[in-house]
């Protein structure tokens, strides 16, 4: 977390270097290393597409849809740890069923209470560079939504209800989900990883993916001059990422608009600092590529992991991520000085971002399902910011309680409830549905420096010159971590604590997005939107540093409850209204001072972020 977050904006000799970015010293931003070859859609048959390297053929459904599209070769052996490829395979003729989705990458979650063993599933394979894409039927240059899954960089896939999304919005467009190389495969990171390999080798497969969307989209019915990339949590992270790739200067080569749901910002090393460092050698001992009592040249070590069984390195992936600290992952992006050149809060308010159009969101209780339980005095606190900041000093942790204050009354567990945001005395950093006092401080700290700072610094990005973002909080309770996807991406049944008034507000506002450009367009919004809630969505103001405007999505009426969301590993009973009776009710309010004046604690958080160990060497 705590690497990236930079001081304030750059002085005018960085900005230059950022200017003079590395296209011309990695060659791979302009292009993929090996160019896709050009394709075609059969004739006589709209769901047979001959990529020129592979032809595959969908199924029609209420949508058109094509699962396990191949767009890069298989990263195994040799090319494992490298920069992806495009097939390089010549078509032979062969026709690929692309009814099912492919295997997912060998998935690594996070913290496991107790580590259960790891177990090899026949649905996951280092050869798992494929996307997914949906269009309606007779699609024509149809605007793109490409979707990049979450899971901490360490789990997930491209299965996801997209079909759902396309059917329930007004406006048509085409849909793609793809898949990218996980945990250790996807993001080790050393000296050795960068001299014989790469790192952030999962932020490479979705770049390359992105160069497929351009190359082939238009033979689904897409138009790659229109393309929107979204997220959610590390998905949104990616998104960050891909809008600061090679220095920004991508441009709007490869998408026009960005949407990142709760962008996911962990610590962000240098690519041989002590952190990344440990955890590939953690790796390459558990894969029995290293042994510190004797060991190997670093060439080695790195030939033994490219050569290793693929069951080895699965285990030793999860085994070290498993193992690693509650709340966190063990193999995460870094600055390789390549893909990614700067710290977030460095390279975005200078304007450098691929991208013009940003739609950019976070949930108004990101933090609890990542925090400790334990925190109940201020003594567990202060050992609760240092062992999410071990670099901090005395006067750094001062600042902390600063800007996270506390009264006496406020260290007792309390009733709990919902802040509404605008009080400037009972504020979320020590009241919340799930916690009071000592533990909601700590749970609010983690929510804020991972999440939804990182939020509003896209904001605060993508409000330069020649840009346009729009903010939003979700805050229907229980507004934890991931709980908006039920909004968009969860077919079936609204949820319990969810009016479907606000499920058809929150996509149509999307829906108006990714077709337009901006959330205001009001002849795409669903005919079921509440009128009052039309007009707020239609006068949505852009957010600027003269007017930080951030939209509240939440709702009235309904039932009052008390239950538990199944979601929450902890079983808090929580006070919540639910259906029936439950309606949207959206608000304009001030995203700086919000919550006791959250902005200026995101400040804080960037004037700290060179609390980072130094590069060490082996």
């Amino acid at each position: 977390m705590i690497s990236l977050f930079s001081s304030s904006r750059l002085a005018g000799s960085l900005y230059t270097a950022l200017s003079c970015a590395c296209f011309i010293r990695s060659g791979y931003g302009l292009a993929p290393l090996n160019p896709y070859p050009q394709g075609q859609v059969s004739s006589s048959n709209p769901l047979e597409v001959d990529l020129g390297y592979a032809t595959y053929l969908g199924v029609a459904n209420e949508l058109n849809e094509w699962f396990g599209i191949r767009y890069a070769e298989a990263p195994i052996g040799p090319l494992r740890w490298q920069r992806p490829e495009a097939p390089k395979s010549t078509n032979n003729g062969t026709v690929f069923n692309a009814s099912t989705s492919a295997a997912k990458c060998p998935q690594a979650p996070n913290h496991v209470s107790p580590p259960s063993p790891f177990a090899p599933s026949p649905g996951e394979s280092e050869d798992c560079l494929f996307l997914n894409v949906w269009a309606p039927p007779n699609a024509t240059n149809l605007p793109v939504f490409v979707w990049i899954h979450g899971g901490g960089y360490g789990s997930g896939s491209a299965t996801c209800d997209m079909d759902f999304f396309i059917d329930s919005s007004k406006e048509p467009f085409v849909g793609v989900a793809i898949q990218y190389r996980l945990a250790a495969f996807g993001f080790l990171s050393s000296d050795d990883v960068h001299d014989f390999g790469t790192p952030n080798a999962g932020l490479y497969d979705q770049y390359l993916a992105l160069h497929w969307v351009q190359n082939y989209i238009s033979l689904f019915g897409g138009d790659p001059s229109k393309v929107t990339i979204g997220g959610e949590s590390a998905g949104a992270g990616s998104v960050m990422m891909q809008s600061m790739a090679f220095g920004g200067l991508v441009g709007e080569d490869l998408f026009n608009q960005v949407w990142a749901a709760s962008p996911y910002l962990p610590q962000q090393y240098n690519y041989g600092d002590s952190v990344p460092t440990e955890g590939y050698y953690d790796f390459a001992a558990a894969a029995g590529c290293y042994d510190s009592a004797n060991p190997n040249a670093t060439q080695q070590v790195f030939q033994c992991l490219v050569n290793q069984d693929t069951e080895i390195l699965q285990n030793a992936s999860y085994t070290v991520t498993v193992d690693y600290k509650f709340g966190q992952w063990a193999f995460l992006p870094v600055t390789d000085y390549d893909i990614i050149q700067h710290r977030p809060s460095d390279q975005l308010p200078t304007g450098l971002i691929n991208g013009k159009h940003a739609l950019i969101g976070n949930n108004a209780d990101e933090g609890e399902m990542f925090t400790p339980q334990n925190v109940t005095t201020e003594e567990g606190f202060i050992e609760f910011v240092k062992w999410m900041f071990p670099y901090f000093e005395e006067s750094d942790l001062q600042k902390v309680l600063k800007y996270y204050p506390i009264t006496t009354a406020q260290e007792r567990n309390s009733a709990r409830f919902a802040t509404d945001g605008l009080n400037t005395d009972t504020t979320a950093v020590t009241e919340s549905p799930f916690a009071t006092g000592q533990q909601q401080r700590a749970n609010n700290l983690y929510a804020e420096t991972t999440f939804v700072c990182p939020a509003q610094w896209m904001a605060e990005g993508f409000s330069t010159e020649g840009h346009e973002i729009y903010k939003y909080q979700y805050s229907i309770l229980t507004a934890l971590h991931g709980d908006d996807l039920f909004a968009y991406f969860t077919a079936g049944e609204v949820p319990v604590n969810m009016g479907q008034s606000f499920r058809d507000a929150m996509i149509s506002f999307l829906n108006s997005f990714i077709t337009t450009g901006t959330p205001n367009t009001e002849s795409v919004y669903n005919t079921t939107v509440p009128v009052e809630t039309a007009k707020f969505m239609a006068s949505w103001p852009a957010y600027n540093t003269q007017n930080q405007a951030q939209a509240n999505l939440n709702q009235t009426g309904g039932v009052l409850n008390i239950t538990t969301d199944p979601r929450d590993p902890f079983d808090y009973p929580v006070a919540m209204h639910v259906n029936p009776g439950l309606e949207a009710a959206f608000n304009l309010v001030n995203a700086y001072t919000w919550e006791g004046g959250r902005g200026e604690r995101c400040d804080f958080w960037k004037s700290v972020g060179t609390r980072v160990p130094e590069k060490r060497s082996r």
